[in-house]
């Protein structure tokens, strides 16, 4: 071939090549956090980021909105068709990651998973009674008493495959309490918009798009790369330099550094979740406290000595920058059934408390165990020092222990705790996730889960029930402040604030942040 024939064959190759559909670019998101999932399991824990992490490999019957509004996912449609009985019509043409498809047959024996040994999402399906197959794509709830919430409860409960939990020795969950692992806790095989190709835990998860999901993309995203940065500084440094695309979350310290840099942003917004601290009121000697032969926290002058010897206004002004919203009740202003006059906090009075504590017999104080994550709340670990330090001035001895959220949540969902820091997201947006999940006394359906230091009440218990099936809206608002005033002076839990949401980005990284704190990556474009 002549150089002018071999020339003019290479152009029409390239403009053949340039008319040619064109792959798109590679559109790699890489984000980082303080803290790693703890299992690839969804009912391992019900925990916000392990959840919002997973709900982009699993899904739900029913999902989240861009305005947390209930939308279809797994199921198309459902209808309460008698006051005990939902009827769900299932998305056809449906397959997991690895191709099985998804039938009726998936959502019964999720549900079985879901309620069994080692499930940490059983209270999320207490008021089920059965649940029935009518075909393929038709199931059927059965529950104890009406439940017109129902959908709501369902929007953090994933469907797992049958064959592939069964082919894989997965069928029950690894117990986080017991510390157990099995083949869920490093793999995946859900219906979602993603799929795990790559896990290292406590370094790095990578997933790509699942060539198998039923859905439209909105994302453009072609790989999800997740890295685990413990240190605050460092993860900041790793956002600023261009390592990463996004930091969840940015410490409140380095906000306006980060504002400050060049194509970076914060993205800051009121978040659902309640900071709140629990006290050990079931046993009769707790399990760290040089009080032996009794339980201080049992005599409601205890509780309420160690609630207004903190100074929650100073915590929230100097230890979260005010980043966070003083808080009186169990549950934040945007969720339903949440009332202003009963969020106003007990004041602060150290004076009062020291009387309550000499009331109560000790005059001296106490010393008394701690636990308290390192990685999971924002400024937990310092949230923690600063009770300490409040609590030191009534002569109360506290011994913290701040660990990672791994060994943390273990240990405190085993109950081996006397006093502890949680955080809490009504997965429902209304306040009966709370009384129920939070405060009611716990029993063998779920109920009052992760209710770790016992509070008990009989009419508190009542009223939850009650609440679970009331249709009256204005009865419904009246049991749900009665239960929240019998909570409340009773002590039961001191409430701390509401932390905001700080999301660090590259001005090129769009994403949909919504106050539970879940980041939806199938809503994430990059420019």
């Amino acid at each position: 071939m002549s150089a002018r024939a071999w020339f003019g064959a290479l152009g029409a190759a390239l403009a053949l090549a340039l008319a040619l559909p064109q792959p798109s670019a590679a559109k790699t998101l890489k984000f980082a956090n303080d803290g790693d999932v703890s299992s690839m399991d969804p009912y391992f824990l019900n925990e916000t980021f392990l959840l919002g992490f997973l709900g982009n490999v699993y899904e739900p019957l029913v999902g989240r909105g861009k305005n947390l509004e209930l939308v279809p996912k797994l199921a198309q449609s459902w209808e309460q068709v008698a006051p005990n009985l939902w009827r769900f019509h299932l998305r056809p043409n449906v397959k997991f990651a690895g191709g099985e498809p998804f039938t009726a047959d998936d959502v019964l024996y999720s549900y079985q998973r879901v309620i069994g040994e080692g499930s940490d999402l059983k209270g999320n399906l207490a008021t089920v009674q059965e649940v029935k197959k009518v075909d393929d794509l038709t199931v059927e709830f059965v529950t104890k008493l009406p439940n017109p919430l129902l959908p709501g409860d369902f929007t953090i409960w994933y469907m797992m495959s049958k064959d592939w939990c069964e082919k894989n020795g997965a069928g029950k969950v690894a117990s986080v309490s017991k510390k157990e692992e099995n083949f869920a806790t490093y793999h995946t095989n859900g219906t979602g918009a993603f799929m795990v190709t790559s896990r290292e835990p406590d370094v790095r998860t990578v997933a790509v798009p699942n060539p198998n999901w039923w859905g439209k993309p909105e994302h453009n995203l072609t790989e999800v790369d997740f890295s685990v940065i413990k240190s605050d500084a460092t993860r900041v440094a790793a956002l600023l330099s261009g390592e990463v695309d996004m930091v969840y979350t940015v410490p409140i310290q380095d906000v306006e550094r980060v504002n400050a840099t060049p194509h970076r942003k914060v993205l800051q917004g009121p978040e659902l979740r309640t900071i709140f601290l629990g006290m050990d009121q079931w046993r009769d000697e707790l399990i760290d406290s040089d009080v032996k032969g009794k339980n201080p926290f049992k005599d409601v002058r205890v509780r309420r000595a160690f609630y207004q010897a903190i100074d929650e206004d100073a915590i929230a002004k100097k230890v979260m920058r005010g980043a966070a919203t003083p808080s009186g009740l169990m549950v934040a202003p945007a969720v339903s059934g949440w009332d202003k006059a009963l969020n106003e906090r007990y004041p602060y009075d150290v004076k009062e408390a020291k009387r309550l504590l000499g009331e109560a017999g000790y005059p001296e104080g106490f010393s008394v165990g701690m636990n308290c994550p390192n990685d999971r709340y924002v400024n937990d670990e310092q949230i923690c020092q600063a009770v300490a330090a409040m609590l030191a001035r009534i002569g109360v001895k506290v011994n913290l222990v701040a660990e990672t959220k791994s060994k943390y949540f273990g240990k405190i969902l085993a109950r081996n705790t006397s006093f502890y820091l949680l955080g809490w997201t009504p997965v429902t947006d209304d306040a009966h996730n709370a009384l129920f999940t939070l405060m009611a006394t716990p029993d063998a359906s779920g109920r009052g889960k992760f209710n770790l230091g016992k509070y008990s009440d009989p009419r508190f218990d009542e009223l939850v029930t009650t609440i679970t099936s009331e249709l009256d809206p204005a009865k419904r608002t009246a049991e749900i402040n009665e239960a929240f005033k019998i909570h409340k002076e009773a002590f039961g839990h001191i409430p701390l604030h509401q932390q905001a949401l700080a999301w660090g980005v590259k001005d090129n990284v769009h994403v949909t942040q919504l106050p539970d704190n879940f980041f939806d990556w199938y809503w994430v474009r990059m420019d």
